[in-house]
């Protein structure tokens, strides 16, 4: 089987331990993680194929941030050394009604830097079938953004499928440009677009009513949101999406929707996720999961997003970015073996 590639920026993650917020600990705890690596470190943990492009450091965190990625068995040959920094992410877990935070240090990065022509597209992608990145990737710089067109238009003539994430995030797009002048033409290379009602608004200027800001969701409104997106760009054959609905910071229900251009909409079980451990890092393994599904179970989209969510529902339950399961951890989780048994 070939490929899955990814395109995107690995940061240091820096946290308190436990739920100790940054103003009151004299003590972090540091991880790596980045969107589109979390989704290749997902890939990878299923047992497919996955190469991770970025750019970083040539210094002693570039080299751990390439030594964690091999450990989870990503294919690193394509990451550029540089003389730029490592972008870094400050996350603090919430508690019970006090939210988690995170707070961003990406200015001036390794990948920030990324212009048109710095990587080698047809080699990268010679054994690959499938691209992945994100829509905070662009955000990054203007250079980037192009960078990232650059890749789209390449795989768009090699025939590779391109899954994207649009994961709207305000704080990052500072460059010049609003996402909803950016995102419109990358969406028009996307073949699986992952998206919540937010992302569409913010980025694709597609809105719906939803009670999201309460905790409350309608997945009915989500089959009128996968036909405005595909009637849009015909391009899209599949629109899915992770829904959370948030009790507190460490109780929420979990569960997904995915609709098939001509093929259908189906709806994930609902997992109640208790005493969260740590959710950063929760939709990244939507995404690796849902990737993983469409390459290996066919057209069997009912087990494509429960493998999907249930994949991601297990992320919550353990700390750091990336998924550390297998395939028969999570397809026993959805064959309905989820209550925490021991297993002998």
């Amino acid at each position: 089987m070939k490929k899955v590639v990814t395109f995107g920026e690995l940061m240091l993650r820096i946290t308190p331990p436990g739920r100790e917020m940054i103003l009151q600990t004299p003590n972090m705890v540091c991880t790596f993680g980045g969107a589109e690596a979390n989704v290749a470190v997902a890939v990878s943990s299923y047992g497919d194929e996955a190469r991770y492009v970025t750019a970083l450091p040539a210094n002693d965190l570039g080299r751990a941030a390439i030594n964690e990625l091999r450990r989870f068995g990503v294919d690193t040959s394509a990451i550029k050394l540089t003389d730029k920094r490592l972008g870094l992410y400050f996350t603090e877990t919430g508690s019970n009604m006090r939210p988690s935070k995170v707070i961003y240090d990406r200015d001036n990065t390794a990948i920030a830097a990324v212009k048109p022509g710095d990587f080698d597209w047809d080699t990268i992608l010679a054994d690959a079938d499938w691209f992945h990145v994100t829509g905070i990737t662009p955000a990054l710089s203007e250079s980037l953004c192009e960078a990232t067109l650059e890749a789209l238009k390449k795989c768009k003539e090699k025939g590779i499928t391109v899954s994207c994430d649009l994961n709207y995030r305000k704080k990052l797009w500072k460059w010049g440009k609003e996402p909803i002048e950016v995102m419109p033409e990358i969406a028009k290379y996307i073949d699986v677009m992952i998206a919540n009602e937010e992302d569409c608004q913010k980025c694709l200027g597609i809105e719906l009513e939803t009670g999201v800001d309460s905790g409350k969701l309608n997945t009915d409104m989500y089959k009128d949101l996968a036909k405005i997106v595909m009637d849009t760009y015909p391009n899209v054959k599949a629109l899915a999406v992770s829904l959370r609905e948030s009790i507190s910071a460490d109780h929420n229900n979990w569960s997904g929707v995915l609709a098939i251009r001509d093929g259908g909409f189906y709806q994930s079980r609902k997992y109640s996720i208790t005493n969260i451990v740590d959710r950063i890092g929760g939709g990244d393994s939507f995404g690796g999961s849902l990737i993983y599904g469409f390459r290996n179970f066919d057209n069997d989209y009912q087990k494509i997003i429960e493998y999907a969510i249930g994949g991601s529902a297990l992320k919550h339950t353990v700390y750091g970015d990336y998924v550390r399961f297998t395939k028969e951890d999570v397809l026993n989780l959805i064959a309905g073996s989820g209550n925490g048994r021991i297993q002998r």
